[in-house]
């Protein structure tokens, strides 16, 4: 075999774990999108289309995958916060900031859901879940700049009406349709920010 034959195969085997690498992440993903928030090693495996001794030479444990499909994702995720019109008066940059979340939110509510069930389990996961409400706070700061002066309690409440736990209290634990948690959110932001 020639030094190029030799420098293709190792290229071509390379390319190989690569794809099976990023089958693996996107199966990771894709399951818990379909509502299987904790999915096993041998459930990604199957949907990867690749052995379980494959996903293990990949990665180590769960911890490691979690940690590729958050590099993987990230930017896509923080995408859906950021942009959208943040002209206007207080009312309307809340209900612009609102809408937006509420859209956002209910894109990646299994990914949420799913890290929330493990969180307890995988530093890498506080870690960017962290890092993630810290995200959001700031972002929240860009669309209402007047956070900076009020309070310490009512920012701290506004971001706890903002958040996704709220979201997903109103959509599904008290069964509201999205357009009724925009408006309940927006009305609990607006008495505290534009009542005053």
């Amino acid at each position: 075999m020639s030094k190029n034959q030799s420098a293709e195969a190792v290229d071509g085997r390379r390319l190989r774990s690569e794809r099976s690498r990023l089958a693996i992440v996107e199966a990771a993903l894709a399951l818990q999108e379909e509502g299987v928030l904790v999915p096993t090693a041998q459930q990604i495996s199957d949907r990867a289309g690749v052995g379980i001794r494959s996903f293990f030479r990949h990665f180590e444990d769960m911890e490691t995958l979690f940690e590729a499909a958050d590099d993987h994702i990230r930017g896509s995720y923080e995408a859906l916060f950021l942009g959208g019109d943040r002209d206007g008066t207080l009312e309307e940059r809340i209900d612009h900031a609102v809408k937006r979340h509420a859209d956002a939110y209910e894109s990646v509510s299994n990914i949420v859901l799913g890290t929330h069930a493990q969180l307890w389990r995988y530093e890498i996961l506080r870690k960017n879940y962290a890092r993630n409400q810290r995200g959001l706070r700031k972002d929240l700061d860009d669309w209402l700049p007047e956070l900076k002066s009020v309070p310490r309690d009512t920012r701290e409440s506004i971001d706890a009406i903002s958040s996704f736990e709220m979201w997903h209290r109103l959509r599904y634990h008290q069964g509201l349709s999205k357009t009724a948690s925009i408006n309940i959110i927006k009305a609990l932001l607006n008495s505290l920010m534009v009542d005053d």
